[in-house]
């Protein structure tokens, strides 16, 4: 799409040949097996051939972290149980009497963590609008130790300048900025590329994209980073199982043809909807209504297929257009 960043090299030989070479099994299989064992025989005591504990580690878990490096443009990747459990993690990273500040308009789920859980754990969350910089620059504080960008936001697609974001964050020593992916997947916006320190993911949504799987995904650069997330995945405990690893990695492998049709079903409905005499206003970053246009085309390759708008009347119009669909 023209205006945007070209797509990134190589991206489908990535997802279906990272961390899928054959040569890795004896068999020589070209699709990973699924290890469904939970633990592995050792050598000798605490002589293992890489593998010990389904918790810490599992061959078809591996492929599918280092297909999602990857894609993310990253170094590492982990794997979670799910999005919040991937938010939890992250969250394990702090201490009691941290602050957390997290853009207003983010995911439910988050949002409830955040407000409900987090802060029953002695964190303090901010709540900034972070469409502007100069909101957030405002709200750091030396408490503050990570920043939680979601972008397009859930629901109504706002769009953060990741960039602009990152060098106000990395003014502040010791301040992590994390990026939640899910709308736009690895395809589209590669965080970590825009100065972000933590890439997380709900494959549940687009990575996945079939609807059978509940999963989170996290992806960093830094190497102390990473270690100390692969330490709390294994000492928190939340993995996802290797049925559920095989079905994702699967998943990857058409994701680069399942996102373009989503950008362009996406803005064929954007359009449609923007001329509809009964539609009040269209809020899609694939169009040039959008109040952050600009910075959608400047840090990614395109758009999902998420759509937000509202319709004329009250509630109770939106409530019977709603139940008017199939």
């Amino acid at each position: 799409m023209e205006g945007f960043l070209p797509p990134f090299r190589h991206f489908a030989t990535s997802a279906i040949h990272a961390g899928q070479e054959p040569e890795q099994w004896r068999s020589g299989a070209v699709v990973p097996p699924i290890s469904i064992s939970t633990t592995f025989k050792q050598r000798a005591p605490g002589e293992h051939a890489g593998y010990d504990y389904i918790r810490s580690g599992n061959p078809t878990r591996d492929c599918l972290e280092k297909a999602v490096a990857a894609l993310d443009g990253a170094k590492y990747s982990l794997a979670y149980s799910s999005g919040l459990a991937a938010l939890l993690n992250i969250c394990h990273l702090l201490k009691a009497g941290d602050t957390v500040i997290c853009m207003d308009d983010v995911y439910g789920g988050t949002n409830r963590y955040f407000q409900q859980v987090a802060t029953e754990n002695n964190l303090k969350v901010i709540f900034v609008d972070c469409t502007k910089p100069k909101c957030l620059e405002a709200a750091m504080t030396p408490e503050t130790k990570l920043v939680w960008l979601e972008t397009p936001t859930n629901p109504t697609l706002k769009v953060i300048d990741i960039r602009a974001c990152a060098d106000i964050v990395h003014r502040h020593p010791g301040v992590l900025l994390a990026v939640d992916n899910s709308f736009m997947s690895a395809y589209f916006q590669r965080p970590l590329s825009l100065g972000a320190d933590i890439c997380m993911s709900s494959a549940t949504k687009y990575m996945n994209g079939h609807s059978d799987v509940l999963m989170g995904l996290v992806s960093v650069n830094r190497d102390d980073l990473y270690e100390r997330l692969k330490f709390l995945q294994n000492s928190l405990g939340a993995v996802p199982s290797p049925f559920d690893c095989f079905l994702c990695n699967r998943g990857l492998k058409t994701l680069h043809v399942r996102m373009k049709l989503h950008f362009q079903n996406g803005l064929a409905v954007a359009r449609f909807l923007e001329s509809h005499p009964h539609v009040e206003k269209v809020i899609y970053p694939g169009l040039p209504s959008h109040p952050q246009y600009e910075v959608t085309k400047k840090q990614s390759t395109g758009c999902p297929g998420m759509v937000t708008f509202y319709i004329k009347g009250n509630i109770n119009n939106a409530s019977d257009f709603l139940k008017s669909l199939k």
